[in-house]
């Protein structure tokens, strides 16, 4: 059977004839005798005496359970909800939500983990201003939750309709948090005039530096403007290396470098790169394909995608085949080749396919090196935990590979750069 009937969650945006597919095929498997179909139908509270006696009604409410839905009906019910705010479909919503009251506080999702939230925060995603409006005038209660999303999301216009709607209420910094973690300059920007503090009265940090820092989004330009505004608010960041990096700042990397002449060999460990001191995690928190632990400024440079400084430390000499730290265990040693194969870069290129972009352009960072002298057959040994949000956080070792094996063997091929690979 080709679908595994584990309990899970729809899709941002859920296709109501995909569900039905599933329907459809686990009713072919059930009279069949597929023994993994069997099994499903064994679990369930109520079945048919025989297979043969299976029908799709049947399979319905088996899928419907999936999604975590307490019916086939309900399930329905969130697939033309969730298409009709994408549609920007008022007239669906209002008929759904007359005949079903309920649905204006219900998760559009039904999952109560969905951050996308009930109909007012789903449609504020989206910038769907007139449902809002009309759901503000049915009795929708998530304003505040929508003006979360619509942050996080840059819904700009949205989010100053819901700010008016609600009575102009204070903005918190607490709010920055969703265009840290989507590194949303256009979000943080009209939160930031709205009113959140970055720093309070006394001094004390209140922006949520960590999550920029550790957050899975890759948009550096974005993340310059977000902490240099931050700082134009008041925000102190240390004066480091590892910091000038992250605000893509090269002024102060020349700085460093004429401080420190052996800047660009120097590795650097987790807290270097993520100070405690701002509220930033254990390695497990920050979101990177490669490890950072141990590693000089040119690997963390192609991880957060920051290509400027990439060309910078190569223009300053830095060396193509340098190794991270390698600890006691004998883990370390791998190269930057190891990061233009598996990377967070790669996880969204892979996750946003664009079909008219060229494979070729998508190895650039792994030809650049290469053109300067990156060896791909030097060896090292990994071990990697995904961040939690990614699925399986189980440790995974890669003993004495190539860069080219590491991403053959990767666990997650999401994280892998295919066009790395054929380069190597």
């Amino acid at each position: 059977m080709s679908i595994a009937y584990a309990p899970s969650r729809l899709p941002v945006r859920p296709d109501l004839d995909q569900l039905l597919q599933e329907a459809r095929e686990l009713v072919v498997a059930v009279r069949a005798g597929d023994p993994e179909a069997l099994a499903v139908l064994t679990r369930q509270p109520e079945r048919p005496r025989h297979p043969e006696d299976f029908e799709l009604a049947d399979a319905q409410r088996i899928v419907a359970r999936r999604y975590q839905a307490p019916s086939w009906s309900r399930l329905v019910q969130a697939c033309r909800l969730a298409n009709a705010i994408w549609d920007d479909d008022l007239q669906t919503v209002r008929q759904l939500i007359d005949g079903a009251r309920s649905l204006l506080f219900e998760p559009v999702l039904i999952r109560r983990d969905s951050n996308w939230g009930a109909p007012m925060a789903y449609a504020a995603n989206l910038g769907r201003d007139a449902i809002i409006n009309w759901l503000h005038e049915a009795g929708a209660d998530d304003h505040l939750h929508a003006i979360d999303r619509a942050a996080l999301q840059g819904q700009v216009d949205t989010l100053h309709l819901l700010h008016r709607l609600t009575g102009a209420p204070p903005i918190t910094s607490d709010m920055l948090g969703g265009p840290a973690y989507t590194l949303n300059q256009a979000g943080n920007a009209a939160l930031l005039a709205l009113g959140a503090a970055v720093v309070a009265a006394d001094g004390t940090r209140l922006a949520p530096v960590d999550v920029v820092l550790q957050t899975d989004s890759r948009r550096p330009e974005a993340k310059h403007a977000i902490l240099e505004s931050w700082v134009d608010a008041g925000l102190a960041l240390p004066d480091t290396p590892t910091m000038a990096l992250h605000r893509g700042r090269i002024d102060l990397l020349e700085a460093h470098l004429a401080r420190d002449p052996q800047l660009l060999s120097r590795t650097f460990r987790h807290r270097e790169i993520y100070p405690a001191s701002l509220a930033c995690g254990d390695p497990l928190d920050a979101t990177e394909g490669t490890p950072l632990d141990g590693t000089t400024l040119l690997h963390m440079a192609i991880e957060f995608d920051e290509q400027e400084i990439v060309h910078w430390c190569l223009a300053r000499g830095a060396d193509v085949n340098a190794r991270a730290h390698v600890g006691r265990s004998g883990f370390g040693g791998w190269t930057l080749l190891f990061h233009t194969v598996v990377s967070m870069p790669a996880f969204w290129m892979n996750y946003r396919r664009n079909p008219d972009r060229r494979a070729d352009d998508d190895g650039a960072m792994t030809a650049l090196l290469l053109q300067h002298g990156a060896e791909p057959l030097l060896r090292a040994s990994i071990w990697k935990r995904l961040h939690p949000g990614h699925g399986d956080s189980t440790r995974h070792e890669y003993r004495q590979v190539t860069a080219r094996e590491y991403g053959e063997q990767f666990h997650a091929p999401i994280f892998v750069n295919r066009a790395a690979l054929a380069l190597l």
